[in-house]
């Protein structure tokens, strides 16, 4: 069987998902351009990154059974894949310990003001004109747009350091608890201390955070993203954090990746930036836990069966036999 994984990754990360793989699977991992159009001609499964899995592309996958992502899947066309009876499956849930982690270390680094106290130690300054601003989490408000899998856990981690959690989500069964108060999207960002952003990237939510969002939000308020840059207009965020219509932000993924070089969030000091890591907790590019429910899907389309997480219904069960 051969596994294609489009993406950029280094020789590091390369080897580590090589080896969470069976031995007798061909796994291939390059970046996207003309190397990946070579294999994805014979290829079996695809795993993309950096890449739109669209008509043009499907046309060149005569034998492709199963499209696999991560917890995002807007660069899929989904309907195209069904109407070629390729099934397409997420890993929904699967690095929610990992994004939600990565959210509170960010929120602690901001309000502890980390990166500046490190610097300032590793500058060798004098610690008795040390001039800094920190906060403490209790009491604080936190606001969480999308109560997914990452949503509540980052709710239950918020509620241990003694905060308030509110909520807004469009799905109708969501309901307040002892965990979280669900409230309307105004009401959420125009009271939270902290908002933090975990819904899908589709055409509902694209830049759905924007100028508005950000007039109506705090201006001592902390904005959050590790779902995708593309549910935030990012030139209305940097004018809301020169303009000091928030405080600052913590930023995980960005509208165009990597980060361009002369991006302004950049040289912002009142923003804290990562590689879009958030869900990797097991190194740059490589989570183990995502990888074991890749293999395991992988497996059940093999045997004829539906992936778990699916995003599609194909009218029957397809054949097996390419897989072989």
């Amino acid at each position: 069987m051969k596994i294609l994984i489009v993406g950029y990754f280094s020789e590091t990360s390369k080897s580590n998902i090589v080896r969470c793989f069976p031995q007798d699977w061909n796994v291939v991992i390059v970046p996207p351009g003309n190397e990946m159009l070579h294999h994805i001609e014979d290829c079996h499964v695809i795993i993309p990154e950096h890449i739109k899995v669209d008509h043009s592309l499907l046309s060149i996958a005569k034998k492709l059974k199963l499209v696999q992502t991560g917890a995002g899947y807007d660069n899929v066309d989904v309907p195209a894949c069904t109407q070629l009876g390729i099934w397409v499956a997420n890993a929904a849930g699967v690095n929610a310990q990992a994004v939600a982690e990565h959210v509170m270390a960010l929120i602690l680094s901001y309000y502890k003001n980390i990166p500046f106290l490190d610097t300032f130690m590793k500058n060798k300054m004098d610690e008795h004109q040390l001039d800094y601003t920190g906060s403490e989490l209790k009491g604080k408000t936190m606001g969480i747009i999308g109560l997914g899998a990452i949503g509540k856990k980052v709710a239950a981690f918020c509620r241990v350091f003694d905060m308030n959690v509110l909520a807004y989500a469009r799905n109708a069964t969501a309901q307040s608890n002892d965990l979280v108060k669900m409230v309307d999207f105004d009401t959420l960002i125009s009271t939270s201390d902290i908002v933090s952003v975990h819904v899908p990237l589709n055409q509902q939510n694209k830049q759905l955070i924007n100028k508005a969002t950000f007039k109506k939000m705090k201006n001592t308020s902390l904005f959050i993203n590790t779902a995708r840059g593309g549910i935030v207009n990012e030139k209305d965020l940097i004018d809301a954090l020169k303009n000091g219509d928030i405080s600052g932000a913590c930023l995980d993924v960005f509208e165009s990746e990597p980060l361009p070089i002369d991006s302004d969030l950049r040289n912002l000091g009142n923003v804290i930036l990562t590689p879009h890591t958030a869900g990797m907790p097991d190194g740059r590019k490589y989570h183990k836990t995502r990888y074991d429910f890749f293999i395991k899907n992988i497996k059940r389309v093999e045997n004829g069966e539906e992936p778990e997480s699916k995003l599609n219904q194909l009218p029957c069960t397809p054949s097996t036999d390419n897989l072989m």
